[in-house]
Order: structure tokens, then C-alpha cells, then sequence
């Protein structure tokens, strides 16, 4: 019965966290359209009045009545947002393709940088967190102070250094063949260190706290050994605030990749924004801002989901024992 009321009060939080990401995600869509609505002198339409920009007058009064600038703001919005709910991003203003297929076609190259930049990221704060806890203490002093430096170097200036090392004085890989494996390679390598530096960070001090419980002196007075009980013992629940680091750096990882395909010239969402802020092709800035605010709340959501279903020890806040009612997250402190 009461896994039963447990399973039946994880259901009501979920719906309630996905109720909460989809009033998000509208508000932001939402927040971006009156930004861009009140910007001062109507740049939509002073773009289309432009000779130089080409749009003949029937060209720019379509474009006015699928808008609808020639209404009220909230019937302009209403409009819009009924669209974005199906799925209709607008048209650009600059190729009068729909974003949708501008977006499809550049996501691809980024989602894969983003995900091989993350995984890089983990790899490697799961390897100095490891290294500063298993190594003798001089190694590990060292190691200690990577998460730092990784943070005080600029991702521009790690990519030029990568570039100028693996590409022009080993020729691992060709600057122009910036969609290649190697080089896509050195891109994730790029942006997966910055990422790796706030990961290693939040690693490392949950190894110090749990080094320090009860549990662990325990373990040690046993005999088991330094890497058994690092292993065994202190890596599963020093590892599970990662989630969240994780799901809180997705907006650093969407903005790094965009800066990473920019020094590596590579195709993706940073090169379609470069050319609508060139061209103030604002359907597309739109477009771009809410995918990247949709991104972020779903990977939080998910986090959200799964941060209960790993540990034992967090429970649905705000509730009586014995009872389910979902309100907030909470951790327990574990009774070792």
C-alpha cells in the first residue's frame, strides 16, 4: 500500500513539474516576442522598406498580413503563439525559408558538439576528482588546481591553442574540414574542458564530505582499502549532484558551443545566429532564443525526474510519514 500511495505521489509530481516546463517554456517564447516587439521604430517593417534589402511590395505586404504587423500587439502574439504550439516557427526574413528547416539543418552539428563536449566534460572531471583522491598527495594537490585553471582560460583561447597544436604544427586534422571526426573531436575537447572544470569542482568537495562521515571512518577502522572505499562507498553519492550541475550548465553549453563553432568555422545554430543578427533576421533570433529556453527547462525537468529515482535518500518534500504528497525535493540526511 504504501509503494502503492509512493508511485501514485511520484506520478502527481511529475505531472507538476511538466505542467510547470510548459508554462516556462510559453513565458519565455512569450517574453522574447514582447521584446522584440516593443524594440523601438518596428525594425520588421523598416527592413522591408529597405531598397537595399530587395523586397518588392507585394513581397513585403505578404510578409506584413502572415505577421499580422499590421494589427494589434496582442492579436500579433496570440497568432504567434498559436503557431509556435503547432510547431510553426515563422519564415525568415532573409532566405523566406521557414526556421523550422533553417534550424533542422544547422542542429544536428551542434547537438553533437554539445553531447561529445559533455561527455568529454565528465570524462574528464570524473578523472581528476578520481586522480585527487586516489593519487599521493603531491599529484593530487596538483590535480586539484586544474578545475580553476580550466575556468580562468577562455573557450576561444583553448580552441585557438588546439587549433594551432593538433591542426597547423601536427596536421591531425585540417582547419577547413571542420565537420570531420577529428575535428570534431577537438571542438568537444574545446568546449568539454570548460565543462569538466565546474563538474571536477562540485566532485571533488563531495569526496572531501563523504570522506569524512561516519560511515567512511567505519569502513577504513574494517581494513578495506583507499580505492575500494573510494569506489565502493564515497563515488555513488559524491556523483549525483553532477546531475544537477549538468542540467544548470546546458545554457553554458549552448553558449560555448555557439562561441566553438565560430573559432572551428564549423555549420551549426552559431553560424545561423551570426547571420540573422548580420541581417536582423529576427523570426530566426526568436526562434533561436526559445529553442535554447526549451532545451534548457526540458534537461532541468528531466534532472528533476531523475534525481529521486537515483537516490534513496531524496524524497517528495512536503509530506507526513507514511504519506506521498509531491511539494518540493528535499534530501535526507542518510542514516548510515
Amino acid at each position: 500500500m504504501t509503494e502503492r500511495r509512493i508511485g501514485r505521489g511520484f506520478g502527481r509530481f511529475v505531472l507538476r513539474r511538466v505542467a510547470q516546463a510548459v508554462v516556462v517554456i510559453l513565458l519565455a517564447y512569450v517574453f522574447t516576442f514582447v521584446v522584440i516587439s516593443v524594440l523601438p521604430g518596428d525594425p520588421v517593417s523598416a527592413m522591408l522598406a529597405d531598397p537595399q534589402n530587395g523586397f518588392t511590395a507585394e513581397q513585403a505586404q505578404r510578409i506584413i498580413a502572415y505577421y499580422g504587423l499590421d494589427r494589434p500587439i496582442p492579436e500579433q502574439l496570440w497568432q504567434s503563439l498559436t503557431r509556435f504550439v503547432t510547431g510553426d516557427l515563422g519564415l525568415s526574413l532573409r532566405s523566406n525559408r521557414p526556421v523550422a528547416t533553417l534550424l533542422a539543418e544547422v542542429l544536428p552539428s551542434t547537438l553533437v558538439l554539445a553531447g561529445s563536449a559533455a561527455v568529454i566534460g565528465l570524462v574528464l572531471a570524473f578523472a581528476i576528482a578520481l586522480g585527487v583522491h586516489h593519487l599521493p598527495r603531491p599529484l593530487g594537490s596538483v590535480l586539484r588546481a586544474f578545475p580553476s585553471l580550466f575556468l580562468s582560460v577562455p573557450t576561444f583561447l583553448i580552441g585557438l591553442l588546439l587549433i594551432q597544436v593538433f591542426s597547423f604544427r601536427l596536421g591531425l586534422f585540417r582547419a577547413i574540414d571542420s565537420d570531420g571526426a577529428v575535428a570534431t573531436y577537438f571542438a568537444a575537447l574545446t568546449l568539454g574542458i570548460f565543462v569538466s572544470a565546474q563538474i571536477a569542482e562540485v566532485l571533488i568537495t563531495n569526496l572531501d564530505h563523504e570522506a569524512g562521515q561516519d560511515y567512511a571512518g567505519v569502513a577504513r577502522s574494517r581494513g578495506l582499502g583507499r580505492a575500494a572505499l573510494l569506489l565502493r562507498h564515497l563515488l555513488k553519492p559524491s556523483s549525483l549532484p553532477v546531475v544537477t550541475v549538468l542540467a544548470v550548465m546546458v545554457g553554458e553549453v549552448l553558449g560555448g558551443s555557439i562561441i566553438t563553432e565560430s573559432v572551428f568555422g564549423r555549420t551549426g545554430l552559431g553560424s545561423l545566429v551570426e547571420r540573422a543578427v548580420a541581417s536582423q533576421d529576427l523570426p530566426v533570433l526568436q526562434a533561436v532564443v526559445t529553442l535554447a529556453a526549451v532545451v534548457f527547462v526540458v534537461v532541468n525537468l528531466l534532472a528533476d525526474l531523475t534525481y529521486p529515482l537515483l537516490d534513496p535518500r531524496v524524497r517528495l518534500g512536503g509530506t507526513r510519514p507514511g504519506t506521498a504528497r509531491p511539494a518540493t525535493l528535499t534530501q535526507e540526511v542518510p542514516v548510515r
